[in-house]
């Protein structure tokens, strides 16, 4: 059964406005990732993903990412109908190993090669991470990687209850 959408002002959107099939658009929107004291990740040529129910998740560039940092995870991926094969990435900071904490598309579906050669994190394995300052919040359940701002409104599939959404 499909919740009723949170109520939104006129700076937020409703994640229940986004569409299915989801879309993947351009942001100018300064997306960091840190942890341990360390930038992972810093951007202003990020790439969106907008999916009905879901906050957004943030692919950023490669090229933006800290490569000393940044480790295939190996094997396993997952599959998305729409996005095609994941690979998972680890971050190597401080000492410490987070396994699978991002995710990339190398050869993505047709309507979403603009992730090419981008990677998403998930904001639970991170210290901080912002989109233009603003500390961020977990998408909830394990496997979603949304982000969750001021900006967008819920509910949010990941929560209990949230499967058949």
């Amino acid at each position: 059964m499909r919740p009723h959408p949170d109520p939104h002002g006129p700076d937020q959107e409703s994640v229940w406005s986004y569409p299915r099939p989801p879309i993947a658009l351009p942001t100018k929107a300064r997306i960091m990732v840190e942890h341990g004291g360390t930038t992972i990740a810093d951007t202003e040529r990020a790439v969106r993903t907008l999916e009905t129910s879901h906050p957004p998740s943030y692919y950023i560039p490669l090229a933006d990412v800290d490569h000393t940092l940044l480790r295939a995870a190996g094997e396993g991926g997952s599959f998305c109908e729409w996005k095609g094969i994941a690979v998972y990435w680890d971050i190597v900071v401080g000492g410490s190993v987070l396994a699978r904490v991002g995710w990339s598309y190398p050869d993505p579906s047709p309507g979403f090669a603009i992730l090419r050669d981008h990677v998403a994190f998930y904001a639970s394995a991170f210290d901080r991470c912002t989109v233009d300052g603003e500390a961020v919040l977990p998408q909830p359940g394990g496997f979603y990687g949304g982000w969750i701002t001021s900006g967008v409104t819920g509910p949010f599939k990941g929560v209990p209850g949230s499967r058949g959404w």
